[in-house]
């Protein structure tokens, strides 16, 4: 995430500022209306009814067309760009007019079609992501939906005061207006109920909604700006401006978004929080908009200008390592141990960076780099070929870029494609940054179609490892895979819309079936970078789980593995940034970076572990004397059955019954027969049946299934193997005896029929199946 942001004009001009930039003696003293992006150039309309096309690259406008006389705009919006990256409808626009029509252009201002929509005005209009659908509000007070050619579907909503914004939700199943200080969030199905709230104390001028955050922001003459969740709840309220908000608009990738007032143009934080402020003297900004790969901005303004700009000074920080974006196509790299810089220059606009795992990785608009952090000197560099890259994610031997066009690629760091990634109707211009999870094996994105489905995708093959996307109870919200260890131990942790904490072995056969819960009211998480442990803000405290895989071992053991302090130093809605080393690193809710120490033995720890120094971590833990840290190796010398280990750390932390259990069961003659008992102190009782059957000892996986009740299994185990039906028999009669029960199910009623029990002959046949096993 950056630091600091700044808007600057992208002339020749030093200085992180925003000046105007434009064609004066084309817009005259008109004031600028409105705007719009397209891929390529910026197309621009003004009372003096002219419309004009700007490119991003000279600033060179050009008149391409010119309204009818006495037809005055009030807002336009340019059709959306779709998954080819190529403008769709012969790349065109909607304009909206105060003759109550709204209007078909095309690029080149060539009217297609004009339709007579509202009485009064049309104030308002927006295309849906998806093109198929527009919306459009008017001075009458109606908001109309239309098709894409024109023709009018519904109308959504009648009020008594005029709507002058409106936005759709990310699926185009809703649609969001403002009616005076309330905002309301319509579906189109009219059975479902509409969600309205008291949003401003003045008339709300702009909302927006964003497809990849799923935010809503909004702006109003009580000065403010605001940012809200898609229910309503209130996430950031501003304090209040010199001047009304006139303008609010999110950037593509959801980020960051632009505020517009007279004479400010603010950039901030998804969180609300402010990046930059500029002042130029340019009037109130009406309406502004984002380039679609997030590093332009443009601002129409009330004096006839309009303002392009760009992002600049992004800062990263991995380590030492602290990188700056301090023009559009030129970053300092500081290693602030040492003090040495170096100047990398770019030869296209820097569209996304990332850092991490020893590798820096850059993508501009034609090319990919990477860098070692060790060597900045000779990066790898390949073409690139799609539209945008929306995001770089860094594991430690591979990272993926995902492109709005080419979807998900996921490469080496020799610049060696490995695997592309894809299901069924994915869509990689909206996704969100929380929902999709990289690590060196592993690839997880959440179903664009269904908040609660979730894809998991080998990463050497770009296959995906389960035969259909898993689904939680829940809408998901974040979704984090860890970094350490084998595949095979790969664990998901998963968030879900009622901020409850998750972890699942992903690569498990049946991965929902070994789901646990961890934690509650969980707001923001991070696995550490090189170990299994996982830091998380919870119900106000800062969390960290030194061993959350405890959770298969024993749910118990898992809360005496954790450690935590009030959270309150980081302020409101913290956010962890990163945690590495001993050291995790939060972002308050104003923007600063508040780092906090964490314990660095659990990673000395798990460092023995790995290696197998079982005596190393035994003395480790009796040096610092803490509970946290025993009941970790507890849990880590039980999941790799290192008994002896095992029984040391239960004792240290007075788990009698525990010790007394692994003291019983490992002097065992059978090796095999002790794995699987410590598959049932796990609880895993299908693995320790499996360890017996496969070890030929098939009486005990009989008398593992009596002894848990589990009849049915037990008895269709004795009759494949043509083995102890009797034994099964005599423990359910048994059984059913004691509690007074009569047997009722077929399959005993057919056997006992059959057999006749003999209590004698069964303890001989199981004492010699004893005998056996010693020998």
């Amino acid at each position: 995430m950056p630091k600091s942001m700044s808007l600057i004009n992208r002339t020749n001009n030093k200085g992180p500022r925003m000046e105007p930039c434009g064609t004066p003696e084309a817009t005259g003293l008109q004031s600028e209306k409105m705007l719009s992006m397209a891929t390529r150039c910026l197309r621009s309309l003004s009372d003096d009814q002219t419309l004009l096309k700007t490119s991003y690259k000279t600033r060179e406008s050009v008149v391409v067309g010119k309204l009818p006389q006495g037809v005055y705009p009030t807002e336009l919006d340019w059709y959306p760009v779709n998954m080819s990256g190529r403008q769709t409808s012969s790349e065109l626009f909607a304009l909206a007019t105060t003759d109550g029509k709204f209007h078909i252009v095309t690029k080149n201002g060539r009217f297609e079609k004009s339709i007579e929509s509202h009485s009064g005005a049309v104030i308002t209009l927006k295309w849906s992501l998806q093109g198929n659908s527009l919306v459009t509000a008017g001075e009458d007070g109606q908001v109309k939906i239309w098709s894409r050619s024109g023709m009018l579907r519904s109308t959504l909503a009648q009020v008594g005061s005029p709507v002058y914004s409106v936005s759709w939700d990310p699926d185009g199943e809703s649609v969001l207006y403002a009616i005076q200080k309330q905002l309301v969030i319509k579906p189109l199905s009219p059975s479902s109920k509409p969600v309205q709230w008291k949003a401003h104390d003045g008339t709300i001028m702009k909302v927006d909604w964003n497809a990849v955050n799923n935010l809503i922001v909004s702006g109003g003459e009580d000065r403010k700006y605001k940012v809200w969740d898609a229910y309503g709840r209130a996430i950031y309220s501003s304090q209040p401006h010199h001047y009304p908000i006139m303008a609010v608009a999110w950037a593509p990738n959801g980020q960051f978004f632009a505020v517009g007032a007279f004479n400010t143009l603010r950039l901030c934080d998804k969180s609300g929080w402010s990046h930059s402020l500029e002042k130029p003297e340019t009037g109130s900004l009406y309406s502004i908009n984002w380039s679609h790969d997030s590093t332009l901005v443009a601002a129409a303004c009330g004096n006839g200008h309009v303002l392009i700009g760009s992002v600049v000074d992004e800062r990263l920080e991995w380590g030492n390592i602290v990188v700056t974006l301090i023009e559009e196509n030129v970053m300092i790299v500081e290693n602030v141990v040492n003090g040495t810089k170096d100047q990398l220059d770019f030869r296209d606009r820097i569209v996304k960076m990332s850092i991490g795992c020893n590798h820096f990785v850059v993508a501009t608009s034609s090319q990919c780099l990477i860098y070692n952090t060790k060597s900045w000197s000779s990066p790898l560099i390949f073409d690139l070929k799609g539209l945008t890259t929306n995001l770089i994610l860094i594991a430690q031997k591979v990272f993926a870029l995902v492109d709005s066009v080419l979807g998900i690629t996921i490469y080496s760091y020799d610049g060696r494609v490995l695997s592309s990634p894809k299901y069924s109707g994915m869509r990689t211009d909206i996704v969100n940054e929380n929902l999709i999870t990289l690590s060196n094996d592993t690839l997880v994105i959440q179903d664009n179609r269904d908040n609660r489905a979730f894809h998991v995708f080998d990463v050497g093959t770009g296959r995906e490892i389960t035969e259909k996307p898993l689904y939680h109870s829940q809408e998901v919200t974040h979704l984090v895979l860890d970094q350490a260890g084998d595949s095979a131990e790969r664990s998901l942790a998963v968030v879900d819309k009622n901020n409850d904490l998750f972890i699942l072995p992903i690569r498990n056969t049946n991965p929902l079936s070994k789901i646990k819960k961890i934690g509650a009211m969980v707001t923001t998480l991070k696995w550490h970078d090189k170990t299994n442990m996982l830091a998380a803000i919870q119900d106000g405290r800062f969390t960290v789980w030194y061993y959350p895989h405890a959770v298969y071992i024993d749910a118990n053991l898992l809360q005496k593995c954790l450690v935590y302090k009030d959270a309150g130093e980081f302020g409101r809605s913290p956010q962890i940034a990163s945690f590495l080393g001993h050291h995790c690193t939060m972002r308050t809710s104003n923007g600063a970076l508040v780092s906090t120490a964490v314990s660095p033995y659990p990673i000395i720890l798990q460092n023995y572990v790995h290696k197998s120094s079982w005596s190393d971590a035994v003395r480790l833990c009796r040096f610092v004397k803490d509970p946290a840290l025993w009941a970790s190796l507890a849990a880590i010398a039980t999941a790799a059955r290192d008994l002896e280990t095992a029984e040391i750390a239960y004792a240290a932390i007075n788990e009698a019954d525990k010790v007394e259990y692994i003291s019983a069961i490992k002097d065992s003659v059978n090796r095999n027969v002790t794995t699987s008992e410590m598959a049932m102190f796990c609880k895993q009782p299908g693995q320790a049946e499996g360890i017996l059957l496969q070890s030929g000892l098939t009486y005990r996986a009989i008398q593992l299934n009596i002894d848990l009740f589990k009849w049915k299994r037990a008895l269709d185990l004795a009759i494949k193997h043509q083995t102890h039906v009797d034994t099964v028999l005599a423990y359910r009669q048994q059984y059913l005896k004691d509690f007074g029960l009569e047997e009722k199910d077929g399959t005993f009623l057919q056997y006992n029929k059959e057999i006749k029990v003999d209590w004698p002959t069964i303890q001989n046949k199981i004492q010699l199946e004893l005998e056996n096993e010693r020998k």
